[in-house]
């Protein structure tokens, strides 16, 4: 029988069935808070640091002191992680600015909320690996400051359940003029012309911390990398990929019913996936 999951709410460690915060809290109200989503293989952290990091940036784009120092937090991640009987698994942390009455703006100081636990980290199947993903695109609804890692994902809720209602893996969100943004939680890659390329940074795509990842493996394996606006359709497009923390980094063969390139995972694909799990085999030799 596994043991009870348990839960960090707020300065304490608890057990999850146990964990809950007052419902007045401003994430619950109006989803006004951020989270990270931290992958652990045998007790090593792909990025923990990068992760933290970039929760920092996100409670102060909207103005949320970090509840802890970010040494603190590392000790606390680590914490929640022994405490939870996963070898490889899933460290989610969430910051919201805290608990008032509802109203927009808040008149008083307030002691942000800070939740972490832990799940065995999802992994995709060889099937998913070897026959590649599946996926739609949709015009982008969602706010415009994607770059900040919100817990306001409702879009993105709508964009997968269309995904699961058509059969398919995830839904890569378009803007107007039909470039690929990226997916409702994955980063989107393609292989133009011999080139990784993928949309630069800005209001519209989340800098994701494994999709760094891809981009410094694939120099590393000689392929040239290119941030740019790109479309589905262009001219020497040949293979697509999509990445995340939980994913890595996975073939997209198949979108709105279209064959990518010959249909199946590609090379470029399949030799940046196995140079990230040999990385991450690396980690658990060395940890």
């Amino acid at each position: 029988m596994m043991q009870p999951l348990v839960a960090y709410v707020n300065h304490a460690f608890v057990p999850l069935d146990e964990a809950c915060v007052h419902i007045e809290d401003r994430g619950f109200q109006f989803a006004d808070g951020v989270y990270e989503v931290i992958a652990c293989f045998g007790g090593v952290y792909l990025d923990l640091m990068p992760h933290l990091q970039r929760l920092q940036r996100s409670c102060a784009a909207i103005a949320i002191d970090l509840p802890k120092p970010l040494r603190v937090l590392k000790s606390l991640v680590q914490q929640a992680y022994e405490k939870n009987p996963f070898e490889d698994a899933m460290v989610y942390i969430q910051v919201t600015r805290g608990v008032a009455p509802r109203a927009h703006v808040v008149d008083n100081v307030i002691t942000p909320t800070l939740v972490i636990t832990v799940r065995e980290l999802p992994k995709p199947s060889e099937e998913k690996v070897h026959t590649g993903v599946k996926a739609i695109t949709m015009r982008d609804i969602r706010w415009k400051h994607c770059e900040i890692k919100s817990i306001a994902l409702l879009a993105s809720v709508m964009g997968k359940q269309e995904a699961v209602k058509q059969g398919v893996d995830e839904t890569f969100w378009l803007d107007e003029q039909g470039h690929v943004l990226e997916g409702c939680a994955t980063n989107v890659f393609a292989i133009i012309n011999g080139v990784l390329t993928t949309h630069p940074l800005d209001h519209q795509v989340l800098g994701g911390i494994t999709r760094t990842m891809v981009m410094d493996v694939a120099k590393l394996a000689g392929i040239k990398v290119e941030e740019r606006s790109w479309k589905l359709d262009e001219q020497g497009l040949s293979e697509c990929m999509m990445s995340s923390t939980t994913n890595m980094v996975l073939p997209v063969c198949d979108v709105d019913g279209k064959a990518v390139g010959m249909g199946k995972p590609g090379r470029h694909t399949l030799n940046i996936r196995r140079m990230m799990l040999e990385k991450i085999d690396a980690l658990r030799a060395h940890g």
